[in-house]
């Protein structure tokens, strides 16, 4: 008779998966709030959600995402402690956009092999970026895939929700021709296009741990920058005296196409390049792989992480109150009425993106 086949041998090691659970509770500890009921381990995270009686119109808000290939490069450096603040900032960011308050936030790790060190980092990166968020960790799901992942390889999700007052919501309904538009930077790549990068280094045959005297540092330490995560910013900005018309997250698509999701329809933004210089990782991909301008610019953030819409008199306060929080801001354009609008001829304009048929963007000028 042949060997009895148990869970084990047939590749998933529940002794392992209970270990990474060890490692990783004090971390997850860090990022709790005082609504978190309950600990690690439960089958559903709880949040006590009392405060939302005392609103006078509460409406949630939520968004799940993943980090897309970046997950290769941290996979090929064997370090794996941040991509987890990726995830927190791919998912809280998009809800703040609305002028959501992200509460609450659960992840999703599908590995071929459990290694419980491993599983351990990477749930540390999301602890870590939980609290950079104010958002609590309140449970996720290590899942074993042999068969379907190499040993080596893993996968990280995650789901996140918030609430805001109806009246307060921030979108399209709120921007008015005559608004000013703030480029906020970004921390580097964060965390989409990374499939154009990675074949681009991987022509030019770069390795990274490859020291590029442009960066500053070894090619795969500027790969895995962490994603900037705005959410407290933006939420003490939308807090103050300037009144925060509208918000974007520039991710997949770039800075026109999403500026365009949350412009109304019959509005254009006119965004000058000359307002920004892009960190040399931009230009050194663009170079390195004769990138055409117009891939990157739909691809990257070149720079510009997110984008805040508000009136032109609280434009200087908006980027002062960002600054005292290390957050750079700068002009990047104005909001008109799309007739008469002040169009360059030559020059595409994006109308609309993912679905949503809102205003158009048209970016002009050079950079600096």
């Amino acid at each position: 008779m042949s060997e009895p086949i148990t869970y084990a041998s047939a590749g998933v090691d529940v002794e392992a998966g209970d270990k990474a659970v060890e490692l990783m509770k004090e971390s997850v500890r860090r990022a709790q709030r005082p609504e978190v009921l309950g600990g690690l381990g439960g089958f559903a995270g709880m949040f006590d959600a009392s405060a939302l009686v005392g609103m006078r119109s509460p409406v949630l808000a939520t968004s799940t995402d993943g980090v897309g290939t970046k997950v290769a490069v941290a996979q090929a450096m064997d370090r794996h402690d941040t991509i987890g603040q990726d995830l927190v900032a791919m998912v809280v960011d998009d809800i703040v956009v609305c002028g959501a308050e992200p509460l609450f936030m659960t992840d999703y790790i599908a590995t071929g092999s459990v290694v419980p060190e491993r599983v351990a980092a990477i749930v540390s990166g999301i602890a870590k970026g939980c609290e950079l968020a104010g958002v609590a960790l309140v449970g996720g799901e290590t899942a074993e895939h042999p068969g379907l992942l190499e040993p080596d390889e893993y996968d990280v999700a995650g789901a996140a929700t918030g609430v805001v007052e109806r009246d307060a919501i921030i979108g399209p309904q709120t921007v008015r021709p005559g608004d000013v538009v703030l480029g906020l930077a970004s921390s580097g790549l964060h965390s989409n296009g990374y499939s154009l990068v990675r074949a681009v280094l991987a022509q030019a045959g770069w390795a990274y741990d490859r020291e590029v005297p442009e960066l500053g540092r070894a090619l795969g330490e500027e790969l895995l920058e962490p994603t900037r995560i705005y959410t407290l910013d933006l939420l003490d900005l939308i807090r103050s005296d300037v009144d925060v018309r509208g918000l974007s997250h520039v991710t997949g698509g770039g800075l026109a196409a999403n500026l365009a999701r949350v412009l109304p329809a019959g509005t254009l933004a006119r965004v000058d390049r000359a307002s920004w210089t892009p960190p040399p990782i931009f230009s050194l991909v663009g170079s390195l792989g004769q990138v055409p301008r117009a891939d990157l610019e739909r691809t990257l953030n070149l720079g510009v992480g997110f984008v805040a819409v508000v009136p032109p008199e609280h434009a200087d306060a908006a980027i002062a109150r960002l600054a005292e929080r290390d957050l750079p801001a700068w002009v990047l354009g104005e909001v008109h009425e799309r007739e008469g609008a002040p169009v360059e001829d030559g020059v595409e304009v994006v109308q609309g993106a993912k679905g949503v048929d809102g205003g158009a963007v048209q970016v002009v000028g050079e950079h600096g």
